[in-house]
């Protein structure tokens, strides 16, 4: 692996490729530790130091685990890549509804960049109402539930305009940074910086396990680790293959076709897409209870001791249903066997064994709904696993990293893609590379 990395920087484009992407990676990082304009940092530190005593929770985890801890401290760069998720699922879920956009998908490169310019916009839009609403729950207290001082000082109009703008430039800037490590870096640029941002935060994951449970609990902890990145690596990796088979076609004087090739079903066919929509969706409980105050009933127990208490049984089960119900909704409206069985043959492919058309479809479908039942489980499972080790890591927190949970499942998935493309630049100059 280290004579991979040394060919690597020996070859001259693969060499700029690498350095280029590290410098978006320690731009990224750099803007994630400026502070907004008008936030008091003084006042965010003594805030986080009590939470982290308090073991407190905050309503916007997943967004915090996805700008590397940029939230919770109101920098530059706070939103993270989150609302362009956002806007890129939107988008994607629209592609089946609006018969516009889905025409648009059809039309190749150049329908695919009139998709992109209606992510750009959405994301600017979300960035926007999400920026206002942290803002708004920083000034009136909720951010940091039990925290005194005051985050904003200058509670003026002008503060908070001049600080919205300043985190919707820097959502705009994340997303301009992901597309140019895209195009001229290594891996997919939007992941790259996701991984960024849960990997900064391992460090201080580890350290805080360490301090508080021990080194018994942490290297527990690191053996478990171990055991579920490999378990994770090699579901992502199952795939089923349905051989296809493509028939001989005269056009003009040459013979084309009578090709074998397989077409490949990922175990894992929706990714994290399912655990970012059931997180979501479970987060607008504690939500609604915050922005209640300090009101009292027997609903708001029943939601604080039931659905929001993440090591509650309630709360384990409706996430795991919820992540097997988005994970066949989600393959159900990417992947359309009928589609799929009328460009085979459209070009001449069939399964060996099942005749072309609507047979090919309901095979396809039946084998898709067999290898997705296993798929939802294995991420409702690898989802939950951080619940039930609540008490294990630090109670009242859930650690993303290293039980499972979205964050490795991004992790392994964008680690294992980016590898694959240096393998395949390196494979082309026939090094030897990472994969053996």
């Amino acid at each position: 692996m280290l004579q991979a990395f040394a060919a690597a920087f020996r070859t001259p484009d693969l060499r700029r490729k690498l350095l280029f992407s590290l410098g978006i990676i320690a731009v990224y990082r750099l803007g994630a530790q400026i502070p907004g304009p008008g936030v008091s940092v003084e006042a965010i530190n003594s805030c986080l130091e009590a939470a982290q005593q308090g073991a407190q929770r905050d309503i916007y985890s997943l967004v915090n685990l996805f700008s590397g801890g940029a939230l919770l401290r109101l920098s530059v760069f706070a939103l993270g890549i989150m609302p362009y998720i956002t806007a890129s699922i939107i988008v994607q879920l629209l592609v089946v509804v609006i018969p516009r956009f889905e025409q648009l998908k059809k039309e190749g490169q150049s329908g695919q960049a009139k998709l992109t310019q209606y992510t750009r916009y959405l994301t600017i839009a979300l960035a926007v109402l999400q920026s206002t609403g942290i803002i708004a729950l920083a000034r009136s207290g909720q951010l940091f539930p039990g925290c005194n001082q005051p985050i904003i000082p200058d509670d003026s109009v002008w503060t908070t305009v001049i600080l919205v703008i300043a985190l919707t430039a820097g959502t705009a800037l994340i997303m301009w940074l992901g597309e140019l490590l895209t195009e001229k870096g290594i891996g997919n640029g939007m992941s790259v910086l996701i991984f960024t941002s849960i990997a900064a935060r391992i460090p201080a994951e580890g350290g805080s396990i360490l301090q508080s449970r021990g080194g018994v609990v942490f290297t527990v902890v690191c053996l478990f680790a171990v055991l579920i990145i490999g378990a994770v690596v090699f579901v992502e990796q199952a795939q089923r293959r349905i051989p296809v088979q493509y028939a001989k076609r005269m056009v003009g004087r040459r013979m084309y076709g009578g090709t074998s090739t397989y077409l490949p079903l990922k175990v894992n066919q929706a990714g994290v897409i399912p655990v970012i929509f059931a997180s979501s969706l479970l987060y607008l409980p504690q939500l609604i209870v915050q922005l209640q105050g300090d009101s009292s009933g027997g609903v708001r127990q029943f939601f604080e001791d039931y659905v929001i208490d993440q090591s509650s049984p309630v709360h384990i089960v409706v996430f795991f249903g919820l992540i097997v119900f988005f994970t066949y909704f989600y393959v159900s409206i990417t992947f359309n066997p009928e589609e799929r069985a009328d460009d085979m043959k459209r070009y001449g492919g069939f399964i060996p064994g099942i005749r072309p058309g609507r047979p090919t479809a309901e095979y396809l479908q039946y084998v898709l709904s067999r290898i997705t039942l296993p798929g939802s489980i294995y991420l409702g499972v690898v989802a939950v696993l951080p619940n039930f080790f609540l008490a294990v890591t630090q109670p009242g927190q859930n650690q993303n990293f290293p039980f499972g949970g979205v964050a490795v499942l991004i992790m392994v998935g964008v680690g294992l893609e980016t590898v694959k493309q240096i393998e395949t630049q390196l494979n082309q100059r026939n090094y030897e590379g990472f994969l053996k």
